[in-house]
């Protein structure tokens, strides 16, 4: 491949490994991080220290891109607000939409030969554990009222419409719960938190899929030889409830699991106790009702397609919690 590979979102969890990935395999990088990252301390080595092109820019800000994707052979836009609480953001939309919007500019300037866009498994309809949802199933997620989700689902639809209508040769791929070390922030691994320090009462109804975050970095990086152009894979590899999920946790952590269910119809209470308790403060409460809604359900998901057309892996869920565990010990964490 002739050029760089561009990696918006370089510096987060995924984008980490993203980049690791891809320096194993000889590629050169280029990557994409907020200005307000390079002075952010963190355990983690900064980027240039890998041999990596730094380029800070803000997604919200396409004249800061200029040029940024010059002279790229492929560009992987991993770059997202994950955040759902508040359950309503404007920033999120400007992020995920806006900032996929300007990326795709970019790449269409640049004449890019792969566009691998990162979106998220919940953009497809769930399943049950006896019939997970799949890269067929519609969009389910309008139901929460979530501005994560539906800017995910936005962002999804605007990348196939260049596909379709500038022939961009983009390839979109979409992890589910992503665990394992070197979240520095912390994001998803920020549940091992809280369970280690016993802060979760109880456990929902409702479960989902989890993968390990190298899993989900060597099929993104696959992608930019492998997969049909326009075509979505889900990453993931196992589906558990919360109870047997948290269970696991705890069992590897050492550490008593949530003994208590949380029943459905509670857990829609509390968050629109929560919802209130956010409208008279003016800051987000410890979760909302858009929440709840999603632990009472069971987001499962089959992942084959991704394992037979990008070759994705399946570590055992043990080691990812495992590599997390230890990687919080040894950098103070715990």
């Amino acid at each position: 491949m002739d050029g760089p590979v561009l990696v918006t979102g370089a510096d987060g969890f995924l984008g980490r490994h993203l980049v690791q990935e891809l320096l194993q395999r000889g590629y050169s990088v280029r990557a994409l991080v907020r200005p307000a990252q390079e002075s952010v301390a963190s355990p983690l080595p900064p980027l240039s220290a890998l041999g990596v092109d730094v380029r800070p820019g803000d997604l919200c800000r396409p004249d800061s891109l200029a040029g940024l994707a010059e002279g790229c052979a492929a560009i992987i836009h991993a770059a997202a607000r994950a955040e759902v609480n508040p359950a309503r953001s404007p920033a999120v939309w400007a992020t995920n939409l806006g900032g996929t919007e300007a990326v795709l500019q970019l790449a269409r300037q640049a004449e890019v030969g792969r566009f691998v866009y990162v979106g998220t498994a919940n953009v497809f309809g769930f399943g049950s554990r006896l019939h997970p949802g799949d890269e067929t199933r519609p969009y389910a997620g309008q139901r929460y009222g979530l501005d994560y989700m539906d800017s995910k689902r936005a962002a999804t639809d605007r990348v196939l419409q260049a596909v379709a209508e500038w022939q961009l040769p983009a390839v979109l791929v979409h992890p589910t719960f992503m665990l394992g070390p070197g979240d520095a922030k912390p994001t998803s691994n920020a549940l091992l938190l809280e369970l280690y320090r016993g802060k979760l009462p109880g456990y929902p109804p409702g479960g989902k899929n989890y993968v390990h975050v190298r899993d989900v970095a060597v099929a993104t990086v696959n992608a930019l030889t492998r997969g049909r152009v326009g075509e979505s894979y889900i990453l993931g590899h196992e589906n558990l409830s919360y109870r047997e999920a948290f269970g696991l946790m705890a069992r590897l952590m050492g550490v008593r699991p949530p003994a208590r269910p949380i029943p459905a119809p509670l857990a829609r209470l509390y968050g629109a106790t929560c919802d209130v308790k956010a409208r008279l403060t003016g800051r987000p409460a410890q979760l909302n009702a858009a929440m709840a809604a999603v632990a009472n359900d069971g987001h499962y998901f089959s992942v084959q397609k991704a394992r037979t057309e990008l070759g994705l892996p399946q570590t055992e869920l043990e080691k990812a919690i495992t590599e997390a565990f230890h990687w919080f010990k040894a950098h103070g964490y715990v």
